[in-house]
């Protein structure tokens, strides 16, 4: 998935509008019917719907996955829509659920997991995963990956495409520019080779101002977003600017791009497209569509771990499956079914192959299909490595929104000279901390 920002409704709206769809809620409820006794149902054909971010080649593997399923069965109809971007999607899902006609089942933002359990949206998938525990294999699951799937102890998504930010080299501009393909490894590399390519008429990188990147920069200096306990805003702290101060100054000599507004991602990624830039920074779920254009360009691709400070680090990113929790007991029981199947071991490593995220299981990572396709195509082991540097992202109620005032500042930062990063960071956090607090 390419990772995008997240915009949601404050809290008390999505209150608001659940407590305005309880009545649709509970007649599709139908008394007290259990999702086991929904399941034991032989002769009826539930339709569920599941809902979906992002087209291309993700949205390619997402309706072949539904489509087989469809296919391998015939008591349950998955209908699959497509939705938008990760924004438009949550929006869409609250809009849906306030209303009483949710889909069963949903993609859903990582770091969205807190304010959507929280808000009652969600349905506690730890009976499910218990009853199912020989089948499901819930210890299968990469343990990187499953800091987001829980909250306050209780199971609510199912890893499934999931991602980290890696970093794309056009190879062919390194050794151009008589730059060893291998690196640049660490931040200080960086700004060497971005200097040799500035001397090239070339850019080191074209980068968007992006919470994800900035988060694993914080992470690589030894840093934290929040702090322990998430009340409180830690990104202002040295590890914090130090990023930023990076930023700032490469952008100012000329080394580094950073444009700013909606179309700043595809900048970056025309830039390097068009072998303007020689780094990106972009998700995993990159790999398939960026391999086509290095080779329909004629340029070599690599990809690695991004370069370390004091230490590499990486933000998990990309959805997990959720459930919502109003649907009927018969449509639970499907949602779960059909839950279960995506995540399999097979079809993590059909969207692994087919698209670029990480594959989620530890068996699919050591099936023998896997270990050829790395042998072949070692561009898409390099973020099941990084994983060992990994850490989730956070999940407080109030963190969508303190994403969105981090980012602002950073821009403030960046384009304004008469504004500081420690400056515009403090300001940021203040903020922060008022909406951390509530």
């Amino acid at each position: 998935m390419f990772k995008k920002k997240i915009a949601l409704l404050t809290l008390s709206a999505v209150m608001t509008g659940m407590l305005a769809g309880c009545g649709g809620g509970a007649e599709k409820a139908a008394g007290s019917e259990t999702a086991e006794a929904a399941a034991a149902k032989p002769d009826k054909k539930i339709v569920i719907k599941y809902w979906y971010a992002f087209g291309d080649k993700i949205e390619e593997a997402k309706q072949h996955m539904v489509q087989t399923f469809n296919e391998s069965q015939d008591k349950i109809e998955v209908v699959a829509e497509h939705q938008g971007n990760y924004d438009d999607l949550h929006a869409k899902v609250q809009a849906a659920f306030a209303a009483g006609d949710a889909p069963a089942v949903t993609d859903l933002e990582i770091a969205s997991t807190g304010v959507f359990a929280h808000s009652g949206m969600l349905e506690d998938l730890t009976s499910y995963a218990e009853k199912d525990k020989d089948q499901l294999k819930l210890d299968d699951f990469i343990p990187g990956l499953m800091g987001n799937a829980y909250v306050d102890d209780k199971l609510y998504g199912l890893p499934f495409m999931r991602s980290t930010p890696i970093m794309y080299k056009n190879v062919t501009m390194l050794k151009d520019a008589g730059l060893d393909p291998s690196g640049p490894k660490t931040w200080d590399e960086f700004e060497q080779y971005s200097k040799v390519l500035k001397g090239k008429g070339k850019l080191g990188m074209t980068v968007p101002v992006d919470i994800w990147f900035y988060e694993a920069l914080v992470a690589q200096s030894g840093g934290t977003m929040l702090s322990e306990d998430g009340k409180k805003a830690t990104f202002n702290n040295a590890a914090g600017v130090a990023p930023v101060d990076f930023w700032k100054r490469l952008v100012n000599e000329g080394l580094i791009k950073m444009p700013v507004g909606d179309e700043a991602g595809d900048t970056a990624d025309k830039d390097w497209a068009n072998q303007i830039s020689a780094f990106k920074f972009a998700s995993t779920a990159g790999v398939s569509q960026s391999l086509e254009i290095a080779k329909g360009n004629g340029f070599e691709l690599e990809t690695a771990f991004m370069p370390a400070n004091k230490d590499y680090g990486v933000p998990t990113g990309g959805c997990q499956l959720v459930m919502t929790s109003k649907s009927s007991a018969e449509e639970k029981a499907a949602a779960w079914e059909f839950m279960k199947w995506m995540t399999s071991q097979e079809n993590t490593i059909y969207q692994h192959k087919h698209v670029g995220y990480l594959p989620t299981r530890t068996s699919a990572v050591e099936s023998e299909e896997l270990k050829e396709h790395f042998t072949q195509y070692p561009q898409y082991k390099v973020a099941v490595d990084q994983l060992k540097y990994a850490r989730p992202r956070p999940m407080e109620n109030g963190y969508p929104e303190v994403a969105k005032i981090v980012r602002d500042a950073i821009q403030k930062a960046i384009i304004d000279p008469k504004t500081t990063p420690q400056q515009a960071l403090d300001e940021a956090a203040a903020k922060s901390d008022k909406l951390l607090g509530k």
